[in-house]
This record gives C-alpha cells, sequence and structure tokens, in this order.
C-alpha cells in the first residue's frame, strides 16, 4: 500500500504564491514518478506537472514559468511552487504516485487551492 499526504493549500490573493507538499510512504518501491493533477469545480481532473525519479519534469501549458515541480529523493517528498497565482488556478489539487513496472497509480486526498481576485 502507498500512501500520500498532501499538504500546504490554502486561500491566496491573486499574484500571491503558494507551495504545497506531497509526502509518500508505505511501499514506495518502484514508485518512478510523482506528479500534481488539479480538478476545478465542474471541469475534469487534469495534468498540472509530473516529475521522474531521475528528474525529469513536464507541464502543462497554462502553468509553464508559473508552477515548479521537485522533488527530495531522500525524503520521498515532492513539492509544486506555484507563484503569480491567478482565480483560475482555484482547484483541488491532488498528488499522484506512479509505479510504472506494474501501471499502478496512487492519489493523495487532495488539498483545496483558492486564488481570489
Amino acid at each position: 500500500q502507498v500512501q500520500l499526504v498532501e499538504s500546504g493549500g490554502g486561500l491566496v490573493q491573486a499574484g500571491g504564491s503558494l507551495r504545497l507538499s506531497c509526502a509518500v510512504s508505505g511501499n514506495i518501491f518502484g514508485i518512478n514518478a510523482m506528479g500534481w493533477y488539479r480538478q476545478a469545480p465542474g471541469k475534469q481532473r487534469e495534468l498540472v506537472a509530473r516529475i521522474t525519479l531521475g528528474g525529469s519534469t513536464n507541464y502543462a501549458d497554462s502553468v509553464k514559468g508559473q508552477f515548479t515541480i521537485s522533488r527530495d529523493n531522500a525524503k520521498n517528498t515532492v513539492f509544486l511552487q506555484m507563484n503569480s497565482l491567478k482565480p483560475e488556478d482555484t482547484a483541488v489539487y491532488y498528488c499522484n504516485a506512479e509505479r510504472l513496472l506494474t501501471k499502478s497509480t496512487y492519489w493523495g486526498q487532495g488539498t483545496q487551492v483558492t486564488v481570489s481576485s
């Protein structure tokens, strides 16, 4: 079993910053990639950013240059630094972990990010 626990969400004014953290524990052997997804009300969950064990990253076009994903492999933690936040960034943000060998995916419980205008 794999557990992911997010933290760092909250309410922020437009233009502000937040840093999300996700700690992964349990049977983490073989976890290759971690990422952040978000789901706004009435919309589908979408990929925000993803990072592999080797440090390769990819971002949604909408957040390139605005968000930065990073990971601390020693602490089994992934971060999402979000700058210049906009009201349209308001969503529940979910941490995700992938075990590519078994094609398994794990999710955190989500953390709310609200950006006021």
